[in-house]
C-alpha cells in the first residue's frame, strides 16, 4: 500500500491548504458578527454573506478552467499572496474603525472572488499529488483537518474579536503568508513513488502539453460546458448534485438562523464561537472514524444515514435556544459529516480524470454551494419577518426533502466502499465524453 505521509508534496499541500482554511474560517466567523454589531440588522448581515457566496460560486467556474489550463501550484501561490494583501487591508480598516456595511461588503466580495478564482487550483492539485490508492485516506485526513478548523475557528475568532477585528485580520494575513510559502515549496519536494499508483497523473507543476495546430482556441465558456457535460454523463455522480444543493441550503439556513438569533439575544462572540467548537469536536471524532468507515461502508449508505440524522438534528434545534443544547442535538449528525464527505469526495477524485478535475470540481461545487447564498438571506429576512422557529422550519423542510431524494436514488445507494471505487468508476468511464487536453 502506498504511504500517504511519506509523500512530502502532500504534507506541504496540507500545510498550505490548512493555513488558507484557518484564514477563511476566521473571516467567515468574524464578518457576520462584525456586520451585526455595525448595523444591528440581520438582513444587512445576510446581504453581505449572501453576495459573497454568490460571487464565490460564480467565479469558481472560471477558477476550474484556470486550474485545468495552467500550473496549479503556481495558481495556489498567487491566490495565497492576494489573500495576504486583502487580509492586510481588512486589518487596517478594522484598526482605523472604518468597517461599515459598505466596506465589509467590498471586502467580502474581493475575498470571495479570490476564493472562487484560485481555490479550485488547490483542490485540483491534490489529484496530481496523491495516488489513487491513498485518496480515501487523504480525504479522511482532510476531513480531520476541516474538523479541527471548525473546532478552533469559533473560539479563536471569538477571542480575537474581543480584542478587536484588526487582530482577526492580522492572523488571517499570517495564515495566508504561510499558505503561500508552503505551496511554493511543493514542486521542490520529492513526492511518493507513483509506480504503484492506480491512476498515473502528471507531477503537480508539470508543464501542460503543447496544443496542436488543429486544437480549437481556448474558450472559457466551452471549457466550463465540458466540465458540466462530463459530470452529467456520469450516472454514478449526477444523482448527488441536486441533493447536495438542497441539503446545503437547508442546513446552512438552520445554522445561520441560530447564529443570528443568538447574537440578537445578546450572546457574546465567544459564546457563539463555542457552538462552532462543540460541533468541531464531534466532527473531529467522526473524522477519526472516517478511514475505517469509508473502507467498510458504501459511500451511498453513509450519505443517506448522514442526511437522515442531519434532518433529525435540525428539527431538534427548534426546541432549544441554549448554546450547549444546540451542540448536543447536533452531536450525532456531526459525527457522520466527516466520513460522508471523505467517502463522496474520495470517490469523486478517483472517478474524475486529471485533465478535467478542475472543471468537474467547479461544476460540482456550483451544485453543492449554488443555493447557499440564499441561506444568510433566508435567515436574515426570515428572522425579521417570521422569527426563529419559522425560519428554522424552512431549513428543516429542505433537509427532509434532501433525505427523501437520497433514499429513493438507486445510483447513489449503489456507491461502494473505498476498495471498490476504481472498479465501480471504470464501469462508467467509457460512456463519458472526453474533453480536449489543453
Amino acid at each position: 500500500m502506498t504511504s500517504l505521509w511519506r509523500n512530502l508534496q502532500y504534507v506541504s499541500w496540507l500545510v498550505s491548504d490548512t493555513s488558507k482554511g484557518l484564514a477563511a474560517a476566521l473571516f467567515r466567523f468574524a464578518v457576520p458578527l462584525i456586520a451585526l454589531f455595525v448595523t444591528n440588522d440581520p438582513a444587512q448581515a445576510g446581504i453581505i454573506a449572501g453576495v459573497g457566496m454568490a460571487v464565490s460560486v460564480t467565479l469558481t467556474l472560471f477558477g476550474g478552467v484556470l486550474a485545468d489550463r495552467h500550473r496549479r501550484i503556481t495558481l495556489m501561490v498567487i491566490g495565497a499572496s492576494l489573500g495576504v494583501v486583502l487580509s492586510v487591508a481588512f486589518t487596517l480598516l478594522a484598526f482605523g474603525n472604518a468597517l461599515t456595511f459598505g466596506s465589509l461588503l467590498v471586502l467580502e466580495v474581493l475575498l470571495a472572488a479570490r476564493s472562487g478564482i484560485f481555490d479550485p487550483s488547490g483542490e485540483a492539485a491534490l489529484k496530481d499529488i496523491v495516488a489513487a490508492d491513498t485518496m480515501g485516506r487523504a480525504q479522511a485526513a482532510n476531513q480531520a483537518r476541516d474538523a479541527a478548523l471548525q473546532l478552533a475557528g469559533g473560539p479563536i475568532g471569538g477571542a480575537l474579536l474581543v480584542v478587536g477585528g484588526w487582530l482577526v485580520g492580522a492572523i488571517m494575513a499570517s495564515c495566508q503568508l504561510v499558505s503561500a510559502i508552503a505551496a511554493a515549496l511543493i514542486p521542490g519536494l520529492r513526492g511518493v513513488d507513483r509506480a504503484d499508483a492506480a491512476d498515473e497523473t502528471p507531477t503537480p507543476d508539470a508543464a501542460e502539453p503543447e496544443a496542436s495546430a488543429d486544437d480549437p482556441k481556448p474558450n472559457a465558456f466551452r471549457e466550463i460546458r465540458e466540465g458540466f457535460t462530463w459530470l452529467f454523463s456520469r450516472s454514478d455522480l449526477r444523482g448527488v448534485l441536486l441533493i447536495s444543493t438542497v441539503i446545503n441550503l437547508g442546513i446552512n439556513t438552520v445554522m445561520t438562523t441560530i447564529v443570528y438569533s443568538l447574537q440578537q439575544d445578546g450572546q457574546s462572540p465567544a459564546v457563539i464561537g463555542w457552538i462552532s467548537a462543540g460541533m468541531g469536536v464531534m466532527m473531529l471524532t467522526g473524522a477519526l472514524m472516517a478511514t475505517p468507515l469509508v473502507s467498510r461502508i458504501g459511500a451511498g449508505k453513509l450519505m443517506i444515514a448522514g442526511l437522515v440524522l442531519l434532518t433529525i438534528g435540525a428539527t431538534a434545534t427548534i426546541f432549544t435556544r441554549e448554546p450547549w443544547g444546540i451542540v448536543l442535538v447536533m452531536a450525532v449528525p456531526s459525527l457522520l459529516l466527516a466520513p460522508l464527505n471523505a467517502a463522496l469526495g474520495g470517490y469523486f477524485m478517483v472517478a474524475t480524470p486529471s485533465r478535467l478535475i478542475g472543471r468537474a470540481n467547479s461544476a460540482s461545487a456550483v451544485f453543492a454551494m449554488g443555493a447557499m447564498p440564499l441561506a444568510p438571506l433566508v435567515a436574515g429576512f426570515g428572522l425579521s419577518l417570521m422569527g426563529r422557529t419559522g425560519t428554522i422550519m424552512i431549513g428543516v423542510a429542505l433537509s427532509a426533502i434532501a433525505a427523501a431524494m437520497a433514499l429513493t436514488n438507486r445510483p447513489l445507494r449503489s456507491l461502494p466502499a473505498e476498495a471498490g471505487w476504481a472498479a465501480h468508476a471504470a464501469q462508467f468511464a467509457e460512456s463519458a465524453p472526453t474533453a480536449a487536453v489543453r
